[in-house]
Parts: C-alpha cells; structure tokens; sequence
C-alpha cells in the first residue's frame, strides 16, 4: 500500500512569506522612491466665481468699499482714484470694467461717507486698479462639479423604473426637471480666461492697501478689461484710382 504524501497549510503560507522577503532583500538593491521627475498632484477641491454682469462688478466694489474703510491707516484718509490709463490705439481704452469698477468704487466709497477728490493733492491716498487677463492654452482635464457623476448616474437609474413598471414613462422627467430648476443657476464652465484685480493704496511710494481677486471670464468679454489684446481684423488694403496721367 501506498501511503500519499500530506500536505500541510503550513506549506502553502511559507510559499508567499519567502518570496515577499526575497522581493524585499533585492529592494534594497535600488531606492524605491525615487523618480526622473516630480510627479503631477493636484490641488484640494475650491471654486472659483464666474464675472460676466456689470453686477458683479458692483458687488466687487461693495466688497473693496468695505474692506478699505476697515483699514485704520486708510479709513480717514482722503482718496484720489487713479483714471485708466488713455491710449489711443483702441475706442475702448481702458475697457468697460476699468471706467465702469472706478465709478461703482467712487459711489460706494462716497455714500459710506469717505472723501475723495477730484484731483490729486499732496495729502491724498491714490486708489490704483490693475487688470491682468490670463489666458490659458493647454489646459489638462478638470473634474466637473463634486456629485456631478452621481447625480447622472442616479437620474439614468430612476429613469429606467418608469419603463419597467409605470404606464407613462414621460412622469420620470418630472423629478429630473425639478431638479434643473432648482440647480440650473449654478451651473457654468471653468474655461480658458482668467482676471486678476488688483485694488491699490498708495501713499507715496507706500503700499497702504492691496487687495487681489480672481474670476474666470468669458472669452468674447476680454474687451471689457483688456482691449489691447482683443484681436483686430485685418485691414483691408486700398487702391487709389485716379484718370490722371
């Protein structure tokens, strides 16, 4: 009679365990963590507002009017606001936002009891406003709105229940349209174009304020804070005709 080998569970444990310790002495021929270049992260999730009504211009310069008049070295000053510069290559020198936010700050400024002046003096504090577009050309992917894939995923789901049990399929767009009209305002796209307003206080060659936000804007709105770099058509070239000889 033969007798059959037995194999123990023992065995088959030991297998794993030496060859994760044999993966484990040859690491440490090489460092493990290690890299020919940084490797790409990405930032905690944040949102960022969307510019395009002269609204909300407004409620930016509601919110600059606030934050100077907290300030205790600038509050009991008198300001000067700094014009957009004049240039003669464009109609919209300055855009829109530069002569619209200096006159919305002027008002907000002034109805909160603050001074300002028509014309510099000696003793006043000039309020500069600095605009800088970004324009982004090589954008990687950006993830949608947080709960935006569950939300689809959930819709399609009670969608297909009509269908199976209901005999007027057309009710299941009912919570769906609900549900637009209730989230609809919030929606919008990152897009390519960025603005960076910067609202300054100078004393001289002091900084006394300075205060910076940044929006995404629509790229046919790049006029309203940077005209200069709003692509011209090209002109058309002109022959003169004349029966002169």
């Amino acid at each position: 009679m033969r007798i059959l080998p037995t194999s123990f569970p023992i065995v088959h444990f030991l297998r794993p365990v030496g060859l994760g310790m044999v993966s484990l002495m040859l690491s440490g021929c090489f460092y493990a963590n290690t890299s020919q270049a940084p490797i790409a992260t990405t930032y905690p999730y944040t949102e960022q507002q969307r510019m395009q009504a002269a609204h909300h211009w407004d409620v930016l310069a509601r919110h600059e009017a606030t934050q100077i008049l907290q300030r205790e070295r600038v509050r009991f000053r008198d300001f000067y606001i700094t014009p957009a510069e004049e240039s003669s290559a464009s109609a919209y020198s300055g855009g829109e936002f530069g002569r619209g936010f200096r006159t919305l700050l002027t008002s907000e400024l002034v109805s909160r009891g603050a001074t300002l002046m028509t014309v510099p003096t000696a003793n006043t504090a000039n309020i500069h406003v600095d605009v800088e577009v970004v324009t982004h050309r090589d954008r990687g992917f950006i993830r949608p709105p947080v709960g935006a894939f569950t939300a689809l995923t959930a819709g399609i789901a009670v969608a297909t229940i009509p269908y199976n049990q209901w005999s007027e399929p057309a009710l299941a767009l009912i919570p769906g349209a609900i549900a637009a009209d209730i989230t609809s305002g919030s929606w919008t796209h990152t897009g390519n174009e960025e603005v960076i307003i910067t609202t300054q206080i100078l004393d001289g060659e002091r900084i006394l304020y300075s205060s910076s936000n940044i929006y995404y804007i629509n790229a046919g709105d790049r006029r309203h804070y940077a005209p200069h770099r709003v692509p011209q058509a090209p002109t058309t070239p002109t022959v003169s005709i004349t029966d002169t000889w």
